[in-house]
């Protein structure tokens, strides 16, 4: 898994830095697990704009992914390794031993032909899922459950992993990619190994037409825009805007947002890196 630097023959290739896919083994996604995908372009129920810079953009199908690994007991055969337009992390296609294939988000490392395991009795290798409560301390993993039973939320996107440092009580200690040391129950189900495709962060798209291609439409600055449009709009000339702020007007650049009533502030050991 790597990226290549194109060559500057054109202007929209002198600075794209490009993923070169050698990790993919299947050009064609399993029919059976794609669900349709429609999209809202920033539109409400009422075809009103409520979010900008959304519309456009290649069509796709969703991947139903199994984030919950919930066949315990089974051993599956990793069939492929795959591109994923939703995410950005690579996804593979198992295998189980019943005939049922299901897709499971891609850790770094895995292989066409490896076998993999839930639940249980499976070894803390990579791909394997089980509960935390199981897991060796020091163990690097992926795909974390928050609420047992209820599937993977933390720690999917490409190249991210979180680390389990201890234990207290009924709660797993866990590092998080950003710094944040966190107490998550320990009965939830998680998978071993870092999220694969860690070059993901290399990517320069190049040009403005890639961007349009993913669906973003072009982001206008603040400080551009008239008084009637945003807080720090207008004035004579190239004004300054003023402190920096939202366009509801709540300050950005330091204040902090997290609102210290939330049922997981509890959860939080320490905070993430500054």
């Amino acid at each position: 898994m790597g990226v290549k630097k194109m060559r500057p023959i054109t202007p929209g290739t002198r600075f794209r830095v490009a993923p070169d896919f050698a990790e993919l083994t299947a050009s064609k996604p399993e029919k059976s697990l794609l669900e349709p995908l429609k999209r809202s372009g920033g539109r409400n129920n009422e075809g009103h704009r409520t979010m900008r810079y959304i519309g456009g953009g290649h069509k796709r199908h969703y991947r139903i992914i199994d984030f919950k690994r919930d066949k315990v007991g089974q051993t599956a055969e990793v069939l492929t390794v795959e591109y994923d337009p939703n995410r950005s992390a690579r996804i593979s296609l198992v295998q189980y031993a019943d005939g049922e294939k299901r897709y499971i988000i891609a850790p770094q490392g895995i292989t066409v032909g490896q076998t993999i395991r839930s639940g249980e009795g499976s070894t803390p290798d990579v791909g394997n899922a089980l509960p935390l409560a199981l897991m060796p301390i020091g163990t690097i993993i992926h795909n974390i459950e928050l609420t047992p039973g209820k599937g993977g939320a933390m720690a999917r996107s490409a190249g991210t992993y979180a680390q389990l440092v201890g234990r207290e009580d009924k709660y797993a200690v866990l590092r998080l990619p950003s710094g944040e040391t966190r107490r998550v129950l320990s009965a939830g189900m998680a998978t071993v190994g870092s999220v694969s495709n860690p070059d993901h962060m290399n990517v320069v798209l190049g040009k403005a037409g890639r961007n349009r291609w993913l669906g973003r439409r072009p982001r206008v600055r603040a400080v551009v825009m008239n008084p009637v449009d945003h807080p720090m709009g207008g004035g004579e000339g190239r004004a300054s805007g003023g402190h920096p702020r939202s366009r509801n007007g709540q300050f950005a650049k330091g204040q902090k947002t997290r609102n210290k009533n939330k049922a997981s502030e509890s959860m939080i050991i320490s905070r993430r890196k500054k």
